[in-house]
């Protein structure tokens, strides 16, 4: 890969373990390892995690900035200060040298390291008053404005375009109450995923949703995305889930019992309160390597016919996805052999013995009809956890394979779900972008995702962000998709990646009522501006 002399596996990826590359497999006369050496995909790793990424607004030179916007001044710092002063919260901002002007990176960056905005002023609020002031006060001085909650997608949807005010919701992190009887969670939009989840199993319950991102995404983006995640088999998507959502409009109105506030588009999720079931008395969970795609079909409907009622997850990863993982985590391979697919089934029911026994019976099937070529049954909990983390951690591994990464989240027919990282695949060969050579940037093309949704997560891997990559890349994918009847966002939403191919998932009537009702909610067009329809 970087040298002909690295010996590290599969295509170069390296282990980044205590700081170090673990292909230091260069040798010199004496036959030792110098320190430091590392190949090419580690290099360019390390280049990404060190470097600031362009502006956004320098990547898209074509973009310019709405001068119907106001500039922020001193005046206005001293407002928010001010709302902000009764009940707490807090401000980032390099305007009056109150703050690092470096701190205001971590919201200004991305977590995929693509999108970089200039915004000048992060507005932490801790109530939905304040909250209120905050827009009320913007609209009348049309200061545009993003609303961010834990900066997990990759679509750039929470991070500015130019100079737009940051709204981030991390403050706003108190769980309300819970009806132990009716399984109701009133919480505020901030409050981490995980921290929802491990407050409800004091309670003898879940949170309806899992996902990879889990430790830091917070509830009111995922529900602003109907993010589908990881049980979505068993208990469907958020957006399902929710019987009540408290939300504020641009003009600072407060809006109780909604049931959708989408991408922060129309105004800021604050408070929700979602239905959550009742902790299972048994999760069992299995991981499965597979020939072929088509195995992985079959498969599935045998678990879905079996199952049923206790089957929480079917999750599908491809190898290539799976020896990025070994080469990045420690989190042990369940199968020793090496399957073109893996599947990760996931049961949740209330009779242990039983349920253990249906999923048992269902991969002796499989083995029987040679759907599959090996399974792992997990024998404990911190089994459960470790096959787990296979599926969940896939995304984060492949962050630190070179400095680039261009992920597309879409859905497609089943039947032809994994078709798209193929023909990708393809594309960049006839484009002579894939490979070993210079100035071939693209390491590998990788799938993993839903099955029970048909929901893809596909990754093009890249030694770094080039133009010439992302315009084979962009908008090929989602004409792709669109020509095989798929939508080109699933859970992600639109943000600023797809907003420019809108029209391959809606009809030009369906898009100019979203801007329709955009712009009676929205007249002066502060928020989420240059994003989805806007």
């Amino acid at each position: 890969m970087g040298s002909e002399n690295c010996e590290c596996k599969h295509k170069g990826s390296c282990n980044n373990e205590n700081g170090k590359c673990s292909c230091q497999t260069q040798k010199d006369n004496s036959g030792s390892k110098p320190e430091g050496v590392k190949c090419a995909n580690c290099k360019a790793r390390d280049s990404r995690s060190s470097e600031k990424p362009s502006f956004t607004s320098e990547s898209y030179p074509s973009l310019k900035r709405d001068p119907r916007y106001a500039t922020l001044s001193q005046k206005d710092i001293d407002f928010f200060k001010g709302a902000l002063a009764k009940d707490g919260g807090s401000i980032v901002t390099d305007i009056d040298e109150s703050s690092d002007p470096s701190e205001l990176d971590a919201f200004n960056i991305d977590w995929t390291h693509k999108y970089r905005g200039k915004s000048r002023l992060v507005i932490k609020p801790k109530t939905t008053e304040q909250v209120s002031q905050i827009l009320k006060y913007c609209n009348s001085r049309r200061l545009a404005v993003v609303p961010q909650g834990g900066n997990t997608g990759f679509v750039g949807g929470s991070i500015p375009v130019f100079d737009e005010i940051i709204i981030n919701l991390g403050l706003m992190n108190h769980i309300h109450g819970f009806d132990e009887l009716t399984g109701i969670l009133n919480l505020d939009a901030g409050v981490i995923l995980e921290d929802a989840d491990n407050y409800l199993v004091s309670k003898d319950h879940i949170f309806p949703l899992d996902i990879g991102a889990r430790k830091s995404c917070q509830v009111g983006g995922c529900a602003s995305t109907s993010a589908g995640g990881l049980r979505l088999m068993r208990y469907g998507n958020l957006h399902g889930n929710i019987i009540g959502m408290e939300a504020v409009l641009p003009d600072g109105t407060i809006l109780n019992n909604l049931v959708k506030v989408r991408e922060g588009y129309l105004g800021i999720i604050t408070r929700l309160s979602v239905v959550c079931p009742q902790k299972p008395r048994s999760t069992n969970a299995a991981f499965l390597g597979l020939p072929s795609y088509n195995n992985v079909l079959k498969a599935f409907s045998t678990a879905k016919f079996h199952l049923s009622e206790i089957l929480s997850a079917f999750e599908l990863m491809d190898n290539t996805s799976q020896i990025f993982m070994d080469s990045h985590s420690s989190i042990p391979r369940p199968i020793k052999d090496e399957y073109p697919f893996y599947v990760f089934i996931e049961t949740q029911g209330s009779s242990s013995n039983h349920d253990h026994e249906k999923l048992c019976r269902v991969v002796e099937e499989l083995k029987e009809q040679k759907l599959i070529g090996e399974g792992a049954i997990a024998k404990d909990d911190k089994q459960i956890d470790e096959f787990v983390l296979r599926r969940v951690k896939t995304a984060g591994c492949l962050q630190d394979v070179g400095s680039g990464i261009y992920k597309y989240d879409v859905s497609l027919p089943l039947d032809i779900l994994f078709d798209l990282v193929y023909a990708t695949k393809e594309r960049l060969k006839d484009l002579n972008l894939i490979g070993d050579a210079p100035g071939q940037p693209v390491i590998d093309v990788v799938g993993f995702g839903h099955v029970g949704d048909g929901n893809l997560h596909m990754n093009v891997l890249s030694r770094k962000l080039e133009k010439k990559v992302e315009d084979a890349l962009e908008p090929w994918v989602f004409a792709w998709v669109a020509s095989h009847e798929g939508s080109i966002s699933s859970e992600h939403g639109l943000g600023f990646l797809k907003k420019p191919y809108v029209g391959y998932s809606k009809t030009p009537e369906m898009i100019s009522l979203m801007k329709t009702i955009k712009h009676v909610i929205d007249p002066n067009g502060i928020m989420l501006p240059y994003k989805y329809v806007g």
